[in-house]
Parts: structure tokens; C-alpha cells; sequence
């Protein structure tokens, strides 16, 4: 891209009327790049279902509301909010476990009138690193070893009521979202190299509290050819497809894996396994780039942020997103076992999709509400 271009690309990127607004352009863009993309694949995976693409949609158009809606309420704003919230969704959390609903054997969700239902731990995502940024923003940073040791508590209380339901997955996103805001206070690296030491003693006391389907999965993972037609069956069909697409892939609706149903939920969890085989390497690379694209603007708005609440908040939900991004293409390709995150902005979902556009509101209003200088 040319000097020329770039320049006339960031004018209009921070045109009156979109800071007026409050939208970031090139955020927004990058985004509805990725559903697009989303909507494509998605129309393959479903087996053309026509239907569930438009609820896809609809879901879509949900989150942009919630996300264009927070882009307008200033950082200040949440920040005051974010003790309130935090208790707010601990309490609620603690509710899941005595009386929510269950289904498929996880108790993760709260009824609500009308037959609908809410998954608090979802919005524990959002709410867990604003919590942390709040705790962090007047001290000072680095952190010592006391105020280390309070935020992991305020972390890991949270992350295990989720495991309890047992959600695994989500549990590791509450925890990660957490983490990255202590790592980004400036976190020694006395901590850190001490975490890394401990890890595997911490990973020994894990196994013995998973659930045994959680241990399958595991064991899957180090070895999915011991049990070709029952745990293996998932990823040893993603790879099959993954592998079968080269580099430009069999074209669209053409992959075989997917469309002879050899590829269970390769509309949610598997569908860049759908992507790989239909469009190739080519194809995954051009998503892998259009998130590289959201990140980087991302940990540009944390970089300017205008105070450490903000900064911290903004760099660990863009952090927090790759992590969403890397586990799923992980489990799919076998490189991490699965644990049922889904593909952000590309799997078929609900609740998912509007966390994750909340967290880009997020980002939004951290940009567009700085002080002239």
C-alpha cells in the first residue's frame, strides 16, 4: 500500500463522523470481514441451510447493536461498574451451581421467563478483566506479591465455579482474560518462571479433579488413533480434511468430508476443518490473516489507551480473543485437545458471538472516547 493510500485509508478511518459516533472504522471493517468470510463457510458446513445462516445473521446483527451500543458509553463509565458487575456475576455463577439448568450433562445455564436462557459464565469473560484492570488501575505497577497473589484469588475462584459445571473450555477463557491483565501490570519474571516451573505439578493435581470424559480427551489428544471410531473419530476426520484440501482446496461446497457428514459439528467447533478441505491453505491463511488484522488493531487502541484501566482492559480482551482464535484451530488441527471453544465470528453460535462483539464495543469506546490533546 502506498504512502498515498495509507494516508488517504487513515483519514478516512478517523473521519469526524465516525468519531462522532463512536466507531472505529478499521476495527468495524476488519470484523465484517470476518463474518462474511463466516457466512460463507458457515453455508457449506450447515449443508446449504439456508435457515441457519439467516439465524446467523440475526445473531450477527444482535451483537453489532451490542457492540455499536458500548462503543458509546465512555471507559469511565465501566470502570466505576466493574466491582458491582464482578460480585454481580460471581453471585450468579454461584446460582448456575445450586439450581441452573442442565443439559447434555453440564449445568451452565439460569432459566428465565418465557423458556429462554443465560450462561453468566459467558459474560464473565468480559467482566473478569474488567475487574482485574479496575484492581490495578490506581497502584502501582508492577505488582507486588500480595496484590499478585488477591488477583489471582479474585481469578481462579471464578474459573473453578465454571469448571464445576462443568464447562472447561470457558473456564480457561475467564482464567486467560484474568491473566493477561496481571501479565500486562508488568508481572515479574520471577512469577513467571516460578508459574512455568510449577505447571506440571499443578497439571498432576488437575487430572486427579477432571471429569473422566475431560481425561478422555486428553488421552485423545497424545493418541486419537487408539479409538478411531469413538473419541479419535472428531479429529482424525478434521485432519483428514484439513490435509485433503492442499493448498487451494476442492472449492466451495466440494469437500467431501463435510458433506458426507464424516465430520461431526463442522458447523461449530470443526468448521475450519470445513474452511481447510473447501478453500485449502490458501483459505485458512486469508482467515488467519483477517484476524491477525482485529488483533493488531486491537493492541493499537490497548498501546494509546489513555490511562492503565483502559490499557489493560483493552490489550487483555484483544489477547483474549487470539486465544479464542489459536485454541480452536489447535484442537482441530491436533495440536491442543479439544475442549469446545469455538471458532470467534465463524462457527454457528449464540451467546458467543455477542460476548465477542461486546469486547470490540469494549475496544470501540476505549479509541473514539480519548481526550483531545
Amino acid at each position: 500500500m502506498s504512502d498515498t493510500v495509507y494516508r488517504r485509508v487513515l483519514s478516512f478511518a478517523n473521519a469526524r463522523l465516525w468519531k462522532l459516533i463512536h466507531v472505529d472504522i478499521l476495527l468495524l471493517g476488519s470484523l465484517l470481514l470476518l463474518m462474511t468470510g463466516g457466512l460463507v463457510v458457515l453455508y457449506s458446513a450447515s449443508g446449504q441451510d439456508m435457515e441457519m445462516v439467516e439465524r446467523q445473521i440475526l445473531r450477527f446483527g444482535i451483537g453489532m447493536g451490542v457492540c455499536l451500543g458500548l462503543a458509546q458509553l465512555p471507559p469511565k463509565y465501566m470502570r466505576r461498574a466493574s466491582p458491582a458487575l464482578f460480585v454481580f456475576l460471581a453471585m450468579l455463577l454461584i446460582g448456575v451451581l445450586l439450581f441452573g439448568v442442565g443439559a447434555k450433562g453440564a449445568q451452565r445455564w439460569l432459566a428465565l421467563p418465557g423458556g429462554l436462557r443465560f450462561q453468566p459464565s459467558e459474560i464473565m469473560k468480559i467482566v473478569m478483566p474488567m475487574m482485574i484492570a479496575w484492581y490495578f488501575a490506581d497502584r502501582q505497577l508492577p505488582p507486588k506479591l500480595k496484590e499478585v497473589l488477591s488477583v489471582l484469588a479474585l481469578i481462579f475462584i471464578p474459573a473453578l465455579m465454571v469448571a464445576k459445571q462443568p464447562d472447561l473450555g470457558t473456564a480457561l477463557l475467564v482464567a486467560v482474560s484474568g491473566i493477561f491483565v496481571l501479565f500486562l501490570a508488568g508481572l515479574g519474571w520471577r512469577y513467571i518462571i516460578g508459574a512455568a516451573v510449577s505447571a506440571p505439578a499443578a497439571g498432576y493435581v488437575l487430572w486427579h479433579f477432571m471429569h473422566d470424559y475431560q481425561r478422555q480427551r486428553v488421552l485423545t489428544f497424545l493418541n486419537p488413533e487408539s479409538d478411531p471410531l469413538g473419541s479419535g473419530w472428531n479429529i482424525i476426520q478434521s485432519k483428514t480434511a484439513i490435509g485433503s484440501g492442499g493448498l487451494y482446496g476442492k472449492g466451495w461446497l466440494e469437500g467431501t468430508q463435510a458433506q458426507l457428514n464424516f465430520l461431526p459439528e463442522s458447523h461449530t467447533d470443526f468448521i475450519i476443518a470445513v474452511l481447510g478441505e473447501e478453500f485449502g491453505m490458501l483459505g485458512c491463511g486469508i482467515l488467519i490473516l483477517s484476524y491477525l488484522l482485529v488483533i493488531s488493531r486491537g493492541l493499537y487502541v490497548s498501546a494509546t489507551a489513555e490511562d492503565n484501566y483502559a490499557r489493560l482492559l483493552a490489550g487483555s480482551l484483544t489477547l483474549t480473543f487470539f486465544v479464542y482464535m489459536f485454541v480452536n484451530i489447535g484442537m482441530v488441527s491436533g495440536i491442543l485437545p479439544v475442549v469446545g471453544v469455538p471458532l470467534p465470528l465463524v462457527s454457528y453460535g449464540g451467546t458467543s458471538i455477542i460476548t465477542i462483539m461486546a469486547t470490540f464495543g469494549i475496544l470501540m469506546s476505549v479509541q473514539t472516547h480519548k481526550r483531545a490533546r
